[in-house]
């Protein structure tokens, strides 16, 4: 099972390591056998599972849902919570209690935080309490309205300078890497190499120590143009679609169920060779 520890030797090993967002047990199941060492359940699910226009409406209720659904799907992967807006805001109180039900009830072994400042008194507490933290910094989408949208960050050198001192600050607290998102190649290739903690990018170009993509954008579920950072690795929306028209066009002609697919009075199917008798799940 991947740890916080091999996290880090893969940065002293220089390994580059890969992280992708899963939202449910097949989801998580099948990235997990495919050797992905770090899968984070983010609050991004409530835009593409939930069909939030931001990812500001996500409650923790929500999150430690489909954080129950990963922690049965995975066996190998470190799985790392996104404590959703205004979970670790009001107080510290409310921040540890948030992260504890990351771990207690979600199954999770880290919790990922947006922003600097305050954070890192939070980071510094959480993780004396065992709870180990991933930062994020850059474009935090937490900040949306404040940053004026999903822009990219750190172009100017104060921002820069910013993004470098918090960086530096979390790592202090004892963060255990750092999700850098939407910044400048330069920037981010600066803090990696300024971090003894990795680095995980997002739109933050290939000098960061890992990367990481959304889930349904890396597999083509999204339509519409995607981001410039989002390379897609299928295009499953079109596969859908056309197996839905296959599915229908079937039906419409008869030959969708075929003999292969019933069953006989005495609970076989009427080909012995098929001996897919019994009802796993039906469309309850």
């Amino acid at each position: 099972m991947t740890t916080v520890l091999d996290v880090q030797r893969f940065k002293d090993e220089s390994r580059r390591f890969t992280m992708l967002t899963a939202y449910d047990f097949l989801s998580a199941q099948i990235l997990d056998q495919a050797g992905i060492p770090i899968l984070l359940v983010g609050d991004s699910l409530g835009m593409v599972m939930l069909g939030y226009p931001t990812t500001l409406p996500v409650t923790m209720d929500e999150m430690i849902h489909h954080a129950k659904a990963v922690s049965r799907g995975a066996r190998q992967a470190l799985l790392v919570g996104d404590m959703p807006f205004m979970s670790y805001h009001s107080s510290t109180e409310q921040a540890i209690e948030s992260a504890g039900r990351f771990v207690k009830e979600g199954g999770m072994h880290a919790v990922k935080l947006e922003g600097g400042g305050r954070i890192a008194e939070l980071t510094q507490r959480l993780t004396g309490m065992g709870i180990p933290v991933m930062g994020h910094l850059g474009l935090t989408p937490q900040f949306v309205h404040q940053m004026g949208g999903f822009k990219v960050q750190g172009k100017t050198e104060a921002q820069a300078a910013r993004i470098l001192a918090d960086a530096r600050e979390l790592e202090a607290a004892g963060a255990f890497s750092l999700v850098l998102e939407g910044v400048p190649t330069a920037v981010a290739s600066r803090v990696t190499k300024s971090l003894r903690i990795p680095t995980i990018g997002i739109g933050a170009g290939p000098q960061t120590d890992g990367q990481v993509l959304v889930f349904h954008d890396f597999v083509g579920l999204t339509t519409g143009k995607a981001p410039k950072f989002v390379k897609r690795y299928a295009n499953l929306a079109d596969e859908i679609s056309r197996a839905a028209q296959r599915f229908s066009d079937d039906v419409r002609n008869g030959t969708f169920p075929g003999p292969e697919h019933e069953y006989t009075a005495n609970g076989s199917t009427p080909h012995a060779e098929s001996k897919r008798d019994e009802v796993k799940y039906g469309a309850g």
